[in-house]
């Protein structure tokens, strides 16, 4: 099975190269737990392999045999702008790897059709000349009608079917589409598409992160995410003692968890540093 490496060395080397390719992945996570920064670590990793093949080697290492990297990178941030993206990874990671990493990444904002039935005033999320981009006339710089454009759903859905194929596409955040489910929203059209998604995935053979705050979802919401999606990754803080630390638990992932089962292993610690998301520690069965 073809895989596509997630930007974390050691996690893809202990599945295999990476993840399925045409596989949707929800990365469900308490808050400060790990779950942004391994999407800022997959997309800037993924990003650097193809602008600086020498500094990725530095960072990550060889590639595993079966492993093939994307043909393109995209980020896709429902509420923030790219240089708010830019700037915290900052925080997280070595800035080098940043600037070369995201030099490689497409970026789209889409907080003009998120914002634009809200009460949230347009100069906010907007400075006439929008950042959305390849997202057709009725989302793009034309200065058309507002009133003929998408909705986010719509948007994110084009964006995905013109971009997505043989990619690597992280959304950040269903957590925002969820808190907009009771507003303009439908939650079932969110999760409506998103079992569209993990269809449509399969035949497009790139991979799709889906970052959401477990914390934000009631237990059949996430459950229902979950359900729509080919693999879940859940980012937990543990308590031990007075210190606290990140784990990482592979809760189902098509064509992946049977490989960790093998292995006997649980649950991974995981720690932040210069080159981002990390396995720090492997637990197994005892």
């Amino acid at each position: 099975m073809k895989r596509m490496p997630l930007g974390v060395s050691r996690l893809d080397q202990l599945i295999g190269g990476g993840a399925p390719a045409g596989s949707v992945v929800l990365l469900a996570g308490e808050a400060g737990a790990g779950a942004r920064e391994f999407c800022y670590t997959a997309a800037a990793m993924n990003g650097l392999a193809d602008r600086d093949p020498a500094q990725f080697d530095r960072y990550y290492g060889a590639l595993e045999s079966n492993a093939t990297l994307p043909e393109a990178v995209h980020y896709v941030s429902i509420t923030g702008e790219r240089s708010a993206i830019v700037d915290e990874m900052r925080l997280v990671m070595d800035d080098d790897l940043v600037a070369a990493g995201m030099d490689g990444v497409s970026v789209v904002e889409l907080a003009e059709p998120y914002f634009r039935r809200t009460p949230v005033p347009t100069e906010w999320y907007t400075d006439g000349a929008t950042d959305i981009t390849d997202l057709g006339s009725r989302v793009g710089r034309d200065g058309g009608d507002r009133s003929d454009r998408s909705d986010v759903l719509e948007s994110l859905g084009n964006y995905l079917s013109d971009h997505a194929a043989d990619s690597l596409v992280v959304v950040d955040s269903i957590t925002d589409l969820v808190a907009a489910a009771d507003d303009h929203l439908d939650w079932a059209d969110l999760t409506v598409l998103l079992r569209g998604l993990k269809r449509a995935a399969h035949r497009w053979g790139g991979v799709v992160l889906l970052l959401v705050n477990a914390e934000a979802l009631e237990p059949t919401e996430l459950g229902a995410l979950k359900e729509a999606t080919d693999g879940t990754l859940r980012f937990e803080w543990e308590s031990g003692g007075s210190e606290r630390a990140r784990t990482l638990v592979v809760e189902q992932f098509r064509g992946v968890l049977s490989r960790l089962e093998d292995e006997d292993i649980v649950r991974f610690e995981t720690e932040i540093h210069d080159g981002g998301f990390d396995i720090s520690n492997v637990r197994k069965i005892r």
